[in-house]
């Protein structure tokens, strides 16, 4: 008997194919600045200034984590590209970036066109809510390395700022203020630990009152992106002097990335809602409080620190928008550069 790569574990065919399928799809996230297409090597775009004077690429790369387990379980998998795309997206926006280009990464032990659909189409959803296109990636068929069924998904993005416009939490000062942004549940941290408690009794088709839904659905909440909310503050010429995603970490850990030295950043716990999810993740596991602050966003996805002198104005302009947000601390002179919890 002849052996070749299809037995071996590699359809090349079923790729080419499922690259054809979703073609149309991709290229309706390019714009102009695409020169490429996706028969290519690399994914090529052209900067055509923009309007900008001085600008600065910012890029960052990232992973949907074990979220991905929910998706497999559940066989939903048109969500999960989109959870990639804003989380990504935030990580530059934090530096008031904007977006210009996406690329991603998606290993599997064999090709499933359907799955393959299903997840390209969220990244094409993603990218057409956070303004860039999807200019290529990899998918790779890697038999016996993934569980049948499963695969990985991870993504790069690169973006366009301003050198001028950078923030950096440089400018921050004692007498600043903390305005947190609600988030939309879990994001895409702390699976692992949902998965160890809530999945050792409960089904996720099973409807949860606390929740107002089934586990399945709450788990699989999209990751919120907040560009259009930061981009429309800064063109009403708000100044932002710092910014936050809080993802793996917590508050604690993401806030004090932009915390300057000598400075200390005081969150007041109770001054905002925490969604129900995590009230029953903390109740069901026994999870103590810190821990819960340490690995989870607990209702804020996103921090801005903004001075006394505009806090009542940009929290006005925040409602406006429908964004739920609530002023969760302040800044104060300090030994060591760091975040309190009290």
């Amino acid at each position: 008997m002849t052996m070749d790569y299809k037995k071996a574990g590699v359809d090349i065919e079923a790729a080419q194919r499922s690259l054809e399928r979703v073609k149309r799809m991709v290229s309706s996230t390019w714009s102009p600045g695409v020169i490429s297409n996706l028969r290519q090597f690399a994914g090529l775009y052209r900067l055509n200034g923009g309007g900008y004077k001085n600008p600065v690429l910012v890029s960052s790369t990232d992973g949907v984590g074990t979220k991905l387990k929910i998706a497999f379980m559940l066989g939903r998998h048109s969500t999960v590209g989109q959870d990639l795309v804003h989380h990504c997206a935030n990580d530059i926006l934090v530096h008031g970036a904007k977006p210009l280009f996406f690329m991603d990464y998606l290993a599997s032990s064999e090709i499933k066109s359907g799955v393959i659909q299903e997840v390209i189409g969220g990244l094409v959803k993603g990218c057409k809510e956070v303004g860039c296109s999807l200019i290529g990636g990899e998918t790779a068929q890697l038999p016996g390395f993934y569980q049948p069924g499963e695969y990985d998904l991870a993504g790069f993005i690169l973006g366009l700022v301003e050198r001028e416009g950078i923030v950096d939490g440089s400018g921050i000062e004692a007498g600043d203020l903390i305005v947190g942004l609600a988030s939309n549940g879990l994001h895409t941290n702390g699976f692992s630990l949902v998965r160890k408690i809530l999945l050792k009794d409960w089904k996720l088709d099973g409807y949860i009152d606390d929740l107002g839904s089934t586990l399945g659905d709450e788990l699989l909440r999209v990751h919120r992106h907040y560009g259009q909310i930061i981009y429309s503050l800064s063109s009403l010429g708000f100044r932002i002097k710092g910014m936050a995603h809080i993802t793996g970490g917590g508050i604690e850990g993401n806030l004090s990335r932009i915390i300057p030295s000598g400075l200390v950043a005081l969150i007041k716990k109770g001054s905002w809602e925490v969604p129900p999810i995590f009230k029953l993740i903390k109740k069901v596991g026994g999870v103590e409080e810190r821990e819960m602050f340490r690995v989870f966003n607990m209702g804020i996805g996103f921090i801005l620190v903004v001075s006394p002198a505009i806090l009542d104005k940009v929290l006005f302009h925040l409602k406006g928008q429908g964004q739920i947000a609530w002023q969760v601390g302040e800044i104060r002179e300090g030994d060591l550069k760091r975040v309190i919890l009290e």
